[in-house]
């Protein structure tokens, strides 16, 4: 047995370690608010239930590793004690994941990913209108586990309300997990699924996605492509040359496309696109 000091380690390395054995995480899709009105959304797999009465969910956003900058997430919850923990289904797994690209400060993630903000009923931040299960919540308290790049910091929050989609009840009016369908994150790129058990998300660029909000009008609102497979799509660091110049997007040339998308060939989508 492979036995580790996690002080003789790097922290990438026990990071590594940790989530890889530390599985199936759920995922805190966090919707914040900064004290000049800037929305921001951003997951979370270091994210649970610990309280039913008073209710209480605990998610926290690390410092970066590599230069222990702090989240947009982090800075926000300071200046604005209010969250909505919105839950991730199958549907929305790589807009959720194009949204964990490290936009500047003040760019709307929800524009970015595509995402519907959907105002909350008892605090300021948006909830995102496709999950199936939205908690909007206070900020109890947050808390500061240290001060070298990877320490995680608490955020203590105090569910105010809940939303759930019928659609995803049983008969007896409860939560049916396979309707639901809910993602959570493995080690790596690894995710697992309810209906399907473990898939791959590739991690966002480490540049910067050209998000939804650059797509061609005719590929962003077709009625053919899932926002998984634009999401795939719009996680390219530059638009394709003459991708704007595309007026239409015929079923059969969708069809193409989310082939190439199911392969994970993206570059093969967009050829096909221009074609």
């Amino acid at each position: 047995m492979k036995t580790i000091d996690p002080k003789a380690v790097s922290t990438g390395q026990l990071h590594g370690y940790m989530l890889g054995a530390v599985t199936p995480r759920p995922i805190a899709f966090a919707s914040t608010i900064d004290a000049e009105g800037n929305i921001n959304l951003s997951p979370f797999s270091f994210f649970n239930v610990f309280s039913a009465n008073p209710p209480i969910m605990i998610f926290s956003p690390a410092r970066r590793g590599r230069d222990n900058t702090t989240k947009h997430t982090y800075e926000n919850v300071l200046q604005v004690k209010e969250v909505v923990i919105n839950i991730v289904n199958y549907d929305i797994v790589q807009q959720m994941s194009l949204s964990s690209t490290e936009y500047a400060q003040g760019v709307n993630e929800f524009e970015k990913a595509g995402l519907t903000p959907l105002a909350s009923q008892t605090i300021t931040p948006p909830r995102v209108a496709e999950s199936p299960v939205q908690f909007e919540c206070k900020v109890n308290e947050v808390i500061s586990l240290g001060t070298q790049g990877g320490a995680g910091n608490l955020v203590i929050c105090e569910v105010l309300k809940m939303h759930i989609d019928e659609a995803i009840l049983d008969a007896d009016g409860k939560i049916d997990p396979v309707k639901l369908d809910a993602v959570s994150r493995m080690g790596g790129n690894w995710y697992g699924r309810a209906k399907e058990g473990m898939f791959e998300v590739p991690k966002p660029l480490s540049t910067l996605g050209i998000g939804f909000d650059q797509l061609p009008k005719a590929v962003s609102t077709s009625k053919f492509l899932t926002g998984n497979d634009l999401a795939i799509l719009a996680n390219v660091e530059v638009l394709p040359e003459g991708a704007q110049a595309i007026a239409t997007l015929e079923q059969e040339v969708a069809i193409a496309v989310q082939k190439h998308l199911m392969l994970g060939d993206t570059q093969g989508a967009w050829d096909t696109l221009l074609k």
